[in-house]
């Protein structure tokens, strides 16, 4: 552990170092996935429950060879939110269902066809900047969830944040043996006690939440299918095959893995869109691979998949024992955005890191142009509604970058671009 030594995917860890190493990726998606059952009113249990089975699913189906987290889905808010407050929360159950079904749709036609369509729509000088991206554009929710975007910033925010951000980054570098490994557990605790010490959570609090009934019953929906509201919420699956697709290049980088092809794309898209169908069927919210864990991966040196079950079996425990659940939930949010501020980052470097690996050649004007528009389409602002669903940010630019690419090959193929390479 002097060197920081690398954990890879196989490896098997001791349970002395596995609780850690677990609860380090549990805390890291806890934040983003209980906000999203909250903002649709419903249960976080059942939502932690199925994030749960659904990891551990996605394990099973990629062979243990593709390390993710799967937590709440944002792609929903806008579509889901339109059909509860029209119909209610069942009839957006519907609605996952249909969306993980047709990501399970979309596998088979990987399966089918194969994946090396991904090098011509997705070449290294566009998958770069697709990747970076991905981190990126959640750089200023990291700053919201921190507080420090507040009209008025409270003081006590910035004192727990920056203790929190100074632990996770200079941890990382000073940190040795097996404290190297879990800078982001030890960040999450020193947040936790400045906390405690500005009063920005009392001990009150911390005791009310241990005295949470013991057992949890996860609050259980059946879905109702309505096509109006399947409509509605159906071109989500453009948002989240986009993410996925990205989620798998920067993960692959990070463990230096083709993840695409080795266990394959369509493994891992199948394995996300189950577990979405899954959720929707018992009244929790639709899946993703997780950005803040491939963070944590990227940070650590961590990928073992043992690690992410770990971490998933104790999401399933905090869905049914109370006060776990309850005690992680009075973590503060400067905490939450102190740790994601590196995490959301490392993840930009790790696009830069695509760039660099792949000796993206500049002097050619379709490299420039091709991260040029990906990189300004992303952080522009600019967004295309297609129904209720908007695609901005990195699934927009996603997208454009693979229309042009697309274009310039097809240029390439007739012989009239100015920069054939021999």
């Amino acid at each position: 552990m002097e060197s920081k030594k690398v954990i890879q995917v196989e490896e098997k860890v001791p349970l002395k170092l596995m609780i850690p190493l677990s609860l380090q990726h549990m805390f890291a998606m806890f934040g983003a996935s209980v906000l999203v059952p909250i903002i649709f009113n419903i249960n976080p249990s059942v939502v932690l429950l199925m994030n749960g089975i659904g990891t551990l699913l996605f394990i099973l189906i990629t062979k243990g060879k593709a390390p993710a987290y799967l937590g709440s889905s944002f792609a929903f808010l806008a579509p889901a939110g339109l059909v509860i407050s029209k119909w209610g929360y069942q009839d957006a159950l519907g609605g996952f269902i249909v969306v993980g079904l047709a990501l399970c749709f979309i596998a088979l036609i990987i399966y089918k066809f194969g994946v090396n369509w991904i090098d011509i729509v997705l070449p290294p000088a566009a998958m770069g900047p697709v990747v970076a991206l991905i981190g990126l554009e959640l750089a200023s929710s990291a700053a919201n969830t921190a507080g420090l975007l507040d009209a008025e910033i409270n003081p006590k925010n910035v004192i727990v944040f920056l203790v929190t951000l100074a632990f996770a980054v200079f941890g990382n570098v000073l940190f040795r043996k097996f404290f190297a490994i879990i800078p982001i557990l030890i960040a999450i605790v020193a947040g936790y006690i400045t906390a405690l010490f500005t009063n920005l959570i009392t001990v009150d609090t911390v005791v009310e939440a241990l005295k949470t009934d013991f057992f949890v019953v996860p609050n259980f929906q059946a879905p109702r299918f309505n096509l109006e509201a399947i409509i509605m919420i159906l071109p989500v699956v453009l948002v989240v095959a986009s993410e996925h697709i990205g989620h798998q290049l920067v993960t692959s980088k990070i463990v230096e893995r083709d993840l695409i092809k080795d266990p394959g794309l369509h493994r891992s898209m199948f394995a996300d869109g189950l577990s979405t169908a899954l959720s929707g069927l018992v009244g929790a919210v639709p899946t993703t691979t997780y950005g803040e864990n491939i963070g944590v991966m990227a940070m650590t040196k961590v990928y073992s998949v043992r690690v992410i079950g770990g971490a998933a079996v104790l999401s399933i425990i905090a869905s049914v024992v109370g006060p776990i659940a309850a005690i992680i939930q009075t973590i503060p949010n400067p905490v939450i955005g102190g740790i994601s501020f590196l995490l959301y980052g490392m993840i930009g470097a790790s696009g830069i890191r695509v760039l660099v690996d792949e000796q993206v050649d500049y002097g050619r004007n379709r490299n420039l142009i091709l991260s040029s528009v990906v990189f300004v389409t992303g952080l522009s602002g600019v967004a295309l509604k297609i129904g209720q669903v908007e695609l901005k940010g990195m699934i927009l630019a996603c997208i454009v970058g693979m229309v042009l690419s697309l274009l310039l090959f097809i240029f390439d193929k007739l012989k009239i671009t100015n920069d054939l390479e021999s």
